[in-house]
Order: structure tokens, then C-alpha cells, then sequence
């Protein structure tokens, strides 16, 4: 287990957010975040360069041609874009230092279609996420711990998702990952897959929180255009999605689910 987690004073925290990539928690989890900062931890895996040697397949290529940023500059940009967005709301943060899957099996997963399916059988990923909520759930005893639910497939959010749904059913919430989720029917689709009985409730938040999520979202600059076409389209997205879950004329809600 990375020493960035174990040195931690984990037992003083009440919610643990997993992140598998640079950008997760802020979109899915940020009106939560902010709403209560405090004794809050957002935990990020992959989050290491690749190797030296790494001859990038043709996916990675594709995601940085996207991103604007050439091979070496990859995770100094988004480093730097994740310490904005953790800083705008206000929350303690560590980065685990495991490999995205494009850079951590590049022969397995070398095209968008093998990106978006089940973890292969022998993902390191996998056995990483089951050590560390075992470390969360006996060192972080108060904790809930979000995971993803896994909306859209990327293999590194199920791998996250399949090792927290093993664990203590009172210990665990999944969060909706946008921006899969904006997709409709997208919801649907997952719960339908997933087949253990899920139960949803609303995290609910006002409009300063809803802004401070959408400037936290915006820090990740070299994500935008990818995601939503730009900032703008993304605040107009964000903000529709958690205005329609709320119901509510003046309120916004994020979403997650329990175990039944």
C-alpha cells in the first residue's frame, strides 16, 4: 500500500471519496464536497506517469492529441489542474500513484472499445483497490467510503467499484460518474448490469455549493473540450443535471446509492 495512505491519520476522517482518475471526484462528488470539507479525504489512483520505456498505444496517443498536451507533459498539467480543483473546494486530498489503465496493461487496453468493458482477470488495479479498502475500512472506522458505480464502463471505475461492492454494505455509497451519467438512460443501463439491489438517495446542495463544484470542474482545463465541448457547455450541463435530480426551483442534488 502507498505510503501516501498508510501515513495518514485516517480515523479522523467521516468520508473518503475514491477517485480512480485526476477529475472523478470533483465532477460526481464536488456539491457533496463542498457542502462539508471538513474531515472529507478524496483519494486518487491513478495517478503515475508511465514508465520510461512505455511505447504509447494508439488510444493514448488519441487522449493526448485531445488533451493538447504532448507525452511529457501529461501528468505535470493535470497534477497541477487536480491542486486547483482540490484547493477550490477546499478538501484534503492524496494521489495513490497507480498507473491509468492506457499506461498500465497498454497491450490489453489499446482502443476506446477495450477501455469501456469488465477489468482484464489479471489487472493489477484490481487487487490494488480490494488492499486499499481493506486499509479504509479498518484504519478509517467512522468513513464512509464513495466508490464509483462503475456508469460507462471504464475498466478502472469498475475495477474500484467490484472491489468496494465486497466489502461491509454499511461502509460503502456509489456515486453517479459524470460525465457518463449525463447520458440518458445511462443510469438504467448500469443498475440493470450491476444486478445487486441498489437504493438511491439525494445529496442535496444550494447554489454556492453548485458553483463551487462547476469551478472546481473548470480547473481541469485540458479535460474540457473532451468532456463537454468547452466550459461553458460544461456549466450548462452540470447544472441541468443537478437542478433536474433535485426537483427543486432553488436546490441541486448529487446522487448515490446503497446497498439494500
Amino acid at each position: 500500500m502507498a505510503d501516501h495512505v498508510t501515513d495518514l491519520d485516517l480515523a479522523r476522517y467521516d468520508r473518503v471519496y475514491l477517485s480512480p482518475h485526476l477529475d472523478d471526484a470533483a465532477l460526481s462528488c464536488g456539491g457533496a464536497i463542498a457542502v462539508a470539507p471538513e474531515r472529507t479525504l478524496v483519494i486518487t489512483l491513478c495517478t503515475a506517469p508511465p514508465p520510461p520505456e512505455t511505447v504509447f498505444n494508439a488510444v493514448a496517443v488519441e487522449f493526448h492529441a485531445e488533451w493538447g498536451l504532448a507525452p511529457d507533459e501529461v501528468l505535470r498539467v493535470r497534477l497541477a489542474e487536480d491542486a486547483a480543483a482540490m484547493a477550490i473546494l477546499g478538501v484534503d486530498s492524496v494521489r495513490i500513484g497507480w498507473l491509468d489503465a492506457i499506461y498500465r496493461m497498454p497491450e490489453a487496453y489499446c482502443s476506446r472499445a477495450s477501455l469501456y468493458r469488465s477489468p482484464e482477470p489479471d489487472d493489477p488495479l484490481s487487487l490494488q483497490a480490494r488492499d486499499l479498502l481493506t486499509l479504509l475500512i479498518e484504519r478509517a472506522p467512522r468513513a464512509t467510503i464513495y466508490a464509483p458505480l462503475g456508469v460507462g464502463n471504464h475498466v478502472d471505475h469498475l475495477a474500484v467499484f467490484e472491489a468496494a461492492l465486497a466489502c461491509p454494505p454499511d461502509r460503502i455509497a456509489f456515486y453517479d460518474d459524470i460525465n457518463y451519467a449525463l447520458t440518458s438512460g445511462a443510469i438504467e443501463r448500469r443498475l440493470a448490469e450491476i444486478g445487486t439491489p441498489l437504493v438511491a438517495e439525494l445529496v442535496s446542495f444550494d447554489a454556492a455549493a453548485l458553483q463551487t463544484k462547476i469551478a472546481a470542474i473548470a480547473a481541469y482545463r485540458s479535460q474540457m473540450a473532451a468532456l463537454f465541448g468547452g466550459t461553458t457547455a460544461m456549466e450548462a450541463a452540470i447544472t441541468a443535471y443537478h437542478a433536474t435530480l433535485a426537483r427543486s426551483r432553488n436546490g441541486y442534488a448529487e446522487r448515490i446509492w446503497r446497498i439494500m
